[in-house]
């Protein structure tokens, strides 16, 4: 599951989508899948603003698009915030798809990986706060020592 939220849009893909994408835009009808396919390119790239406008565009399809493909825009959603580093909406979007299907096997895998990456990134805020928190101690530990010193 990892190698699939880490994967990066080769450019070439993204330019032919947004060719697609801008092409049926003119014409004035946009298909559901198009979007789809240039959403999914965009929640891959490299660039924030790519990726949120691909969250966007997916937003939109859930609200909008064909009831069928409802679990497949949460699960894209899912990993479009993880990606955003949105960890709390991204298990949002896949506790949408557990409700209603619980053994969902792809789903388990990414509420785990987007688990662990909270506990991670939770437990790197505590040790950064720690780590200042050490640092602002021995200053003010040396600072004492200097002044009895003095």
């Amino acid at each position: 599951m990892e190698t699939v939220v880490e994967e990066i849009v080769p450019p070439e893909d993204l330019k032919k989508f947004e060719r697609l994408y801008n092409k049926e835009a003119v014409e004035g009808k946009v298909s559901s899948k198009t979007t789809f396919e240039y959403a999914w390119c965009l929640i891959r790239s490299r660039y924030l603003r790519d990726m949120q406008k691909g969250v966007i565009l997916l937003e939109d399809l859930y609200v909008h698009g064909d009831d069928e493909s409802q679990r497949d825009y949460l699960f894209y959603l899912a990993i479009g915030n993880y990606r955003l580093k949105e960890y709390t909406k991204a298990l949002n979007y896949i506790r949408a798809i557990l409700k209603n299907e619980p053994k969902n096997h792809q789903a388990l895998e990414l509420e785990k990986l987007i688990k662990k990456k909270m506990n991670r990134e939770g437990l790197m805020g505590m040790a950064i706060v720690g780590g200042a928190a050490l640092a602002l101690g021995s200053l003010v530990g040396l600072g004492v020592a200097l002044a009895k010193k003095s």
